[in-house]
């Protein structure tokens, strides 16, 4: 799901795109864009869509003068950039969760190098093409420098756009070093192309170096700078989830409750929809659809009622064929829940119908006639089944 959110930094409000999973959200992680890029430039839309496709949850947005951003590009600099990025941070720690992974492309990578230890609950951070430090991108505009150190600023072109660079801007970057890398604390991928005609593969050497371990370099090879190649910025996606999950535990994994045999715990997740489900040994979560104001991370009410019942009736059917040594060889239950059924509704009290649930059971093998009518019976006696039909008491207690 594609979500447009805007935040504060400083002065400015800021425009992101959220983009979340349809199940289950391992974590959260933060995207930093390469210079004077934007939120939408490719590589890291389409990183950010292939990373959601994995159950990770990406925020990236235009920093302060670009994009839909407000902002005068001519007054930012690369500690605008890391405001702005802690500013990401904080919206995602107040509205969702704070962000467990930092991933930044070019001088984006530098940048959560830079922000890493203003987000302590940041455990990994991946660089993608990006240079050792802040400095490095002075080449973009090498001609114009000794214009911006004698008048203070210039208008360069930049990647087919006009910028105008002042001279805070270099003595800006100018006061950044390499140091901060090696007291990260925090895991790090650097990936790096051999083909990389902006930004040097011996940078990308140069920040494996000054770090620490945990460490890892991923070679992206014959991709450009801007991973124009769709397959480029997917493998890369595909390489950092992969390499997260041995650093990052997912928010399911974060979460545990002593849930005695047989018991079933709910508990409040976000306070709205999203709820933690846990028994003696299984976790998952409940939630409801996005169009009724939930996020869907989870099956809903109903869809356990249903799972409960058809998983009961497909080990009830199971172990009767094995009993029966029926040559039964797979067994699959569809369930609906419908308020208005109508069809084979003899009973109905009502012409308008009533409140029931739909059960399709198929199987692959040969029954004959009399077998397939007992083996419908049996599906009706499937504790679950049973339950339904046994006009249960829910007896509610409020426990202070």
């Amino acid at each position: 799901m594609r979500q447009k959110v805007d935040f504060t930094s400083g002065n400015h409000t800021l425009s992101g795109m959220l983009e979340t999973p349809e199940s289950n959200i391992k974590f959260f992680a933060l995207f930093a864009h390469c210079f004077t890029c934007g939120k939408d430039v490719a590589a890291a839309s389409r990183i950010s869509r292939a990373l959601t496709s994995k159950g990770i949850a990406v925020l990236r947005f235009d920093f302060t003068g670009l994009g839909n951003s407000d902002g005068d590009f001519a007054n930012t600099n690369f500690s605008s950039n890391i405001q702005d990025l802690v500013a990401a941070a904080d919206f995602l720690r107040k509205e969702y969760d704070a962000p467990k992974l930092l991933i930044g492309h070019s001088l984006g990578g530098a940048a959560v190098l830079g922000v890493a230890q203003q987000v302590p609950e940041s455990m990994a951070v991946v660089t993608i093409g990006s240079p050792s430090d802040a400095a490095h991108v002075a080449h973009n505009f090498a001609a114009h420098i000794g214009d911006i150190e004698e008048k203070g600023e210039a208008e360069v072109s930049l990647g087919g756009r006009k910028f105008t660079i002042q001279k805070q801007f270099l003595d800006d970057i100018n006061s950044y070093n390499t140091s901060h890398i090696a007291k990260l604390k925090k895991a790090l991928l650097v990936m790096h192309s051999p083909a990389d005609s902006i930004v040097k593969i011996t940078e990308a050497e140069k920040i494996y170096q000054a770090a620490l371990h945990p460490k890892s370099f991923v070679s992206l090879d014959n991709a450009d700078h801007l991973l124009s190649n769709k397959k480029d910025s997917e493998y890369a996606a595909e390489v950092i989830s992969a390499w997260a999950s041995r650093y990052v535990p997912s928010n399911a994994e974060n979460y545990h409750n002593n849930v005695a045999q047989g018991h079933v715990l709910v508990e409040e997740k976000d306070h709205k929809f999203t709820q933690h489900v846990s028994t003696s040994s299984h976790y998952w979560l409940a939630d409801e659809p996005v169009k009724v104001g939930g996020k869907n991370t989870g099956p809903d009410p109903y869809e356990h009622l249903l799972a409960g019942l058809g998983a009961c009736t497909s080990m009830t059917l199971r172990m009767y064929a094995e009993r029966k040594k029926l040559p039964v060889e797979h067994i699959k239950v569809e369930l609906m829940h419908t308020r208005s059924y109508k069809d084979d509704c003899d009973n109905c009290e009502q012409q308008n119908g009533m409140e029931a649930i739909v059960r399709n059971i198929s199987y692959v093998g040969e029954l004959d006639d009399k077998q397939k009518a007992r083996f419908l019976e049996i599906a009706d006696k499937c504790p679950v089944h049973k339950t339904l039909h046994n006009n249960v008491a829910v007896v509610s207690k409020l426990v202070e």
